[in-house]
């Protein structure tokens, strides 16, 4: 979205080519610049009266299956067996075993150990955190003592 409304703000409405905007693009980001085709598309969509920098809506199902209370059941099932396969997961809830895979691992943060579910170790801001929230915990608990 960002890099489309550089193109339309600053280029194409200063009338540059596509192959000029391309070749800017190119200078300025390198390897990570916008194919040519892509930007000689967006300057024919600007053309065409259409200045819109968000992608349009896509055709097809929604991904619905990341909703929190699937997240939510496929936890309390993983919480009451550490050793249940995402095969069943998957049976039992109706979705597909790739997209219960992907919800144990991104958004669980969990992986298989010695054939349990555990979550992923913490990283060391999310340890620090929890030092000082332990902290704060037992100064309240001494200040009512």
């Amino acid at each position: 979205m960002e890099t489309r409304a550089v193109i339309k703000i600053f280029f194409f409405l200063r009338d540059k080519a596509p192959k000029e905007i391309h070749a800017i693009l190119i200078e300025i980001l390198g390897e990570h610049a916008l194919s040519h085709a892509t930007v000689k598309n967006w300057v024919a969509q600007f053309k065409r009266g259409d200045f819109s920098t968000c992608d349009a809506p896509r055709p097809g199902r929604p991904k619905t299956v990341t909703a929190p209370e699937i997240i939510d059941q496929i936890h309390e099932q993983i919480l009451e067996d550490r050793r249940i396969s995402p095969k069943s997961i998957a049976e039992q809830l109706g979705i597909s075993r790739e997209w219960v895979g992907s919800i144990i691992h991104e958004d669980l943060d969990m992986r298989k150990l010695s054939a349990k579910w555990v979550p992923k170790c913490l990283k060391a801001d999310q340890k620090l955190q929890r030092c000082q929230s332990s902290e704060q915990y037992l100064e309240f608990f001494r200040c009512d003592w």
